[in-house]
């Protein structure tokens, strides 16, 4: 915790006179640390079917969005075809990272392991320049239509597995990963 000055009470005790040190009121100030949300879009060639891509990255963009306003941090990861690319370094997120998002093309693989491992490591070395661990969540934007069975990055204090299946022949991988990760499962809306 640290202390900033109070100016409302510092006014008050001030009155009608000149500023002098002794009027200074101080406030107690939080230490916050702000937690990090690391993004992993999705680009293969089966998001592209049905719009989901456009949609999955519309989703990403309104993350980066709230996590500017909330004053947290971000990072964004993209794998497919082209492997695993990391579009955004972890730090303060800005309303103007989401422009990031819309040239992301997609097309070829889901390299899903190599992207969970790569996102583990960023948390990781996220959590040590910030000195805070536990408060981070990973984003995983995905129609789950890959054969990998990956395992939870263990860096995470939270992990929600955004679900863009086919929602007219889903297979319920996203859904599964949920559960065996003890992760939250979520629709887009």
């Amino acid at each position: 915790m640290g202390a900033g000055i109070h100016w409302l009470r510092t006014l008050v005790a001030k009155g009608p006179q000149r500023l002098v040190p002794a009027h200074l009121r101080h406030q107690t100030v939080s230490q916050r640390v702000p937690p990090l949300h690391l993004i992993a879009l999705d680009t293969s060639g089966s998001m592209r079917r049905g719009g989901r891509l456009a949609w999955a990255k519309g989703f990403a963009a309104r993350l980066i969005e709230q996590a500017a306003r909330a004053g947290d941090h971000v990072a964004l990861l993209c794998f497919g075809g082209q492997g695993v690319q990391l579009l955004l370094p972890p730090g303060p997120a800005r309303a103007a990272g989401s422009a990031r998002v819309r040239p992301v093309g997609g097309g070829g693989g889901t390299p899903l392991s190599a992207c969970l491992q790569e996102a583990d490591r960023l948390l990781r070395k996220a959590q040590r320049q910030r000195g805070a661990a536990g408060g981070d969540c990973l984003w995983l934007l995905t129609d789950g239509r890959t054969l990998e069975q990956p395992t939870a990055p263990r860096s995470a204090g939270h992990i929600v597995v955004v679900d863009f299946d086919d929602p007219l022949r889903p297979l319920g991988r996203c859904a599964a990963w949920a559960g065996r990760w003890h992760a939250e499962h979520r629709l887009p809306a």
